[in-house]
């Protein structure tokens, strides 16, 4: 049986989060992630403490930090931290980071690949309680070592789309997460992933997250998340969709005033073949026939509208309850 999981963007007031992390427990999800959009977002340890305050069984994590804004120690420092805290239910989510997050710190993504390899090594060494000594072109550690307990084999999650993020994941992580990916390529990226795996004796975990529609609202929810991904996809996407260099302009022009502004040049035609949609019954035969064709071990459900998440994450509980 799959794992499902909610990833929450803290936009709204701690105690906001901390009552949709309750009733992710509450539902049966097993594992929260939270965003890490730097000054955008409230902070996302603060938020991951709070909710393991008043919580007891859901696992926690990062959804997802990258290797810029903090140094992998404190990274790492926090996590293990966390874990003790909430008795063991800490996990830490990792990828390179996007313009919301390191634009506004003037932060540029350099060498993005290395800097996300860097970082898996340092955390991996440091939370499995090894003294580690690193001199990169981020940061370096000089004898480092956490000093204090820390439960070893903390599970460390890469997200990521391309083929050599994806094949790094396959390598050195404990999971990959694949996001928002074009259905008809799923079986493609999976299998990059366990590919490297296998070449480096492991076996990772899968996790798939994209939207559950079966709604107007869940459309008008993701149609704006739907922008950035959109214009960055492949050509061969594009072309596919057929979304035009005109297409292109005009929702990249109209994200200058926000990304509900940009929404309303999103068709739904285009939004369709990367989110599961239909009715509750429809989603849910469609979610488990990807589980099974794929062989994915977890289902991540973003939340990206809270104003919407509670009726949101009762749905999708109901559509991941049919489909198990």
């Amino acid at each position: 049986m799959f794992a499902s999981s909610v990833n929450l963007i803290p936009e709204a007031p701690v105690s906001d989060l901390v009552h949709l992390g309750v009733l992710a427990e509450e539902l049966g999800y097993d594992r929260c992630w939270v965003y890490d959009e730097g000054l955008a977002t409230r902070d996302v340890y603060v938020t991951l403490t709070a909710i393991a305050a008043r919580t007891t069984r859901i696992r926690l994590g990062t959804g997802i930090t990258n290797p810029y804004t903090r140094h992998p120690a404190t990274t790492a420092a926090t996590i293990a931290s966390l874990d003790e805290l909430s008795s063991g239910r800490a996990f830490l989510g990792v990828g390179a980071g996007g313009s919301l997050t390191l634009g506004p710190l003037a932060i540029e993504r350099t060498h993005p690949l290395q800097s996300v390899s860097d970082l898996l090594a340092a955390c991996r060494g440091l939370l499995d309680g090894d003294v580690v000594n690193m001199t990169t072109p981020g940061f370096e550690l000089r004898n480092a070592r956490l000093g204090f307990p820390c439960r070893r084999g903390i599970e460390i999650w890469l997200a990521g789309r391309g083929p050599k993020m994806l094949a790094l994941g396959g390598r050195r992580a404990d999971g990959v997460m694949l996001d928002f990916i074009n259905k008809p390529d799923i079986g493609q990226s999976v299998e990059l992933v366990r590919s490297a795996a296998r070449s480096a004796g492991r076996n990772p975990r899968i996790c798939y997250s994209t939207m559950v529609i079966t709604d107007d609202a869940a459309m008008a929810q993701t149609k704006p998340h739907m922008t950035y991904r959109l214009v960055d996809s492949p050509p061969a996407i594009k072309e596919l969709l057929g979304i035009s260099a005109h297409d292109v302009d005009q929702i990249r022009s109209a994200m200058a005033d926000g990304l509900e502004a940009a929404a309303q040049y999103v068709r739904d035609e285009w939004v369709l073949p990367f989110v599961i949609a239909g009715s509750v019954q429809e989603c849910a035969q469609e979610l488990a026939e990807l589980v099974d064709r794929h062989g994915i071990d977890e289902f991540l459900l973003p939340v990206l509208d809270l104003h919407q998440a509670e009726p949101l994450m009762r749905a999708v509980a109901d559509v991941v309850g049919r489909a198990r």
